[in-house]
C-alpha cells in the first residue's frame, strides 16, 4: 500500500496546476495496491468509451458473412452505437475506421457509404487508418487524442476487414535495393515464417502452441455458451448465397462461427506444418482469416454523464513500438510494458489481458515473457477460436475487454489490450474501470 501511495504523489505532483485554481485539486485513492494511480477533481476530461459493438466474427469465404458486402458490415456496427446510445449522429466529430488488406482509396470510399447507410449525415468526416493488425486499436488510439486535443467531443472508431474479398498477399513490386538491407527485406517475411522464427527463437514447441490452441477454443465456448458475447455482438440480417444453386436465404447472424468446442490436442497433432516443412506453425494453432466489424464510441465523462450515458471504461495511455521483423510476434511483450509504464501502473496492477492471438507460438512467448498469469490472459477466447479480422481485430478486442470488466465489477480495475504487427511493430492501450472513487 505505501508503495502505491508513493507513486501516486509523483503522478499528482506532475498533475499540479502551474497558478492556483480553486477548481481543481488533487487526492490519492486509498482502494488498495490495484488502485495505484491518481485521481483527480478534474474527472470530466477522462476519455471514456461508453458503447463497443462488433459483428460476429465469421470464416472467411465459407462463413456467415461470405456474401455480405464490406460497407454494409460497417454500416450495422455504425449504425448500432448511435441506436443503443440514442447519440444524435449530427454530434459525431469524426469517424476513423481501422482497415488493412483493400486498396486504401477504395476502402475508404466503401467506409464513408457506410457511414450514410447507418444514419449519418454528410456533415461528418471519415477516414481509414492502417497500422496493420492494430489498424482498429489505432482507430481508438486516435480518437482519443483527437477529443482530449478538443478537435471535437464525440468520435468513433471503428474496425473492418472482409477477408472474403481481399486476400493477404505479397508486395507486388519490390524496390531492388531491399536485397542490401536485412531488416527491409524481413519486412517482407510471410506472417507464418515469423511465427516460425519466434518458435525457433525462443524454444517453443509444437505441443506449446497446440495447447494454446485448445485453450483459446476451450474459453471461446465457454464464453458464448454462457452467453457472454451477447454483450458485445450485435445481430447482422444478411443474404447467404447457395453456391451451387445460386439461391439466395436470408439469415440472422449473431455468433461467431470458427469456435471449435471439440478441439483437443490428439487432432491438431495431425496436422501439417503450414509454412516450413520441418516447422511448428499449423493452420490449428495460427488465427483464423474472417470477417467482422467493430465500432466504438468515445467523448469526455463530463458529457457521458451530461446526456446519461454509462462509462463502459477510461482511456488511460497507448503505446506503439517498433520490434525486429523477423520475429514481429514479439510486439505485444514490448508494448505492454510501455504502455503500463505510460499510465502510472506495474504489470502486477493489470487485473485483465487481451493479447490478440496472431499465431499461438507469439501468444505464449508474450505470456511467457512477461510472466503473466494465464488466468488473466483472454479468459474468454482468443483469435485462435473467434478469428482475426485484421483491421477489426482491435476494436473487436475493445468490446471482449471492457463487457468482461464490467461483468467482474469492483474484482477488474485496469485492463490491456496489446497486439503483434506486421512488418515488426507491437501496440498496447491500457484501460481503467468505469467508476469514480
Amino acid at each position: 500500500m505505501e508503495k502505491a501511495f508513493n507513486r501516486q504523489k509523483v503522478l499528482l505532483a506532475h498533475l499540479q496546476p502551474a497558478s492556483p485554481c480553486p477548481s481543481i485539486s488533487t487526492s490519492i485513492c486509498a482502494a488498495g495496491d490495484s488502485a495505484a494511480y491518481h485521481r483527480t477533481a478534474a474527472f470530466g476530461d477522462d476519455i471514456v468509451i461508453v458503447a463497443a459493438y462488433r459483428t460476429a466474427i465469421c470464416k472467411a469465404k465459407r462463413g456467415g458473412f461470405k456474401d455480405t458486402h464490406p460497407d454494409d458490415l460497417l454500416g450495422f456496427v455504425l449504425k448500432a452505437v448511435v441506436e443503443k446510445t440514442n447519440v444524435d449522429p449530427r454530434e459525431v466529430g469524426d469517424i476513423i475506421v481501422g482497415t488493412v488488406l483493400a486498396p486504401g482509396s477504395e476502402r475508404a470510399i466503401e467506409c464513408r457509404m457506410a457511414a450514410f447507410y447507418a444514419g449519418f449525415p454528410d456533415t461528418v468526416p471519415l477516414r481509414t487508418v492502417n497500422r496493420q493488425c492494430s489498424s482498429g486499436l489505432q482507430a481508438v488510439a486516435d480518437v482519443a487524442a483527437s477529443i482530449k486535443a478538443g478537435y471535437y467531443e464525440i468520435g468513433i472508431a471503428a474496425g473492418l476487414e472482409c477477408m472474403t474479398v481481399n486476400s493477404i498477399k505479397g508486395v507486388p513490386k519490390v524496390n531492388p535495393r531491399v536485397e542490401i538491407f536485412q531488416q527491409a527485406r524481413d519486412c517482407l517475411l510471410p506472417m507464418g515464417l515469423t511465427s516460425e522464427n519466434v518458435a525457433q527463437r525462443y524454444g517453443l514447441t509444437r505441443q506449446d502452441q497446440d495447447q494454446a490452441a485448445v485453450e483459446s477454443h476451450r474459453k471461446a465456448a465457454a464464453a458464448r455458451a454462457s452467453g457472454k458475447f451477447k454483450d458485445e455482438i450485435i445481430p447482422v440480417t444478411t443474404k447467404i448465397v447457395d453456391p451451387e444453386t445460386g439461391i439466395q436465404k436470408v439469415v440472422t447472424i449473431s455468433e461467431d462461427d470458427g469456435i471449435r468446442p471439440n478441439s483437443n490436442l490428439a487432432d491438431l497433432s495431425r496436422l501439417k506444418p503450414a509454412f516450413k516443412k520441418d516447422g511448428t506453425t499449423t493452420a490449428g494453432n495460427s488465427s483464423q482469416v474472417s470477417d467482422g466489424a467493430g465500432a466504438v464510441l468515445l467523448m469526455k465523462r463530463s458529457l457521458a454523464a451530461q446526456k446519461g450515458l454509462p462509462v463502459l471504461g477510461v482511456f488511460r495511455s497507448f503505446a506503439a513500438v517498433g520490434v525486429d521483423p523477423a520475429v514481429m510476434g514479439i510486439g505485444p511483450a514490448v508494448a505492454i510494458p510501455a504502455a503500463v509504464q505510460a499510465a502510472g501502473l506495474e504489470l502486477n496492477d493489470i487485473d485483465l489481458f487481451e493479447i490478440n492471438e496472431a499465431f499461438a507460438s507469439q501468444y505464449v512467448y508474450c505470456i511467457k515473457k512477461l510472466e503473466l498469469d494465464p488466468e488473466k490472459v483472454n479468459v474468454n477466447g482468443g483469435a485462435l477460436a473467434l478469428g482475426h479480422p485484421l483491421g477489426a481485430t482491435g476494436a473487436r478486442c475493445v468490446g471482449t475487454l471492457l463487457h468482461e470488466m464490467k461483468r467482474r465489477g469492483k474484482d477488474s480495475r485496469f485492463g490491456v489490450i496489446s497486439m503483434c504487427i506486421g512488418s515488426g511493430m507491437g501496440a498496447c492501450r491500457c484501460f481503467r474501470e468505469r467508476r469514480l472513487c
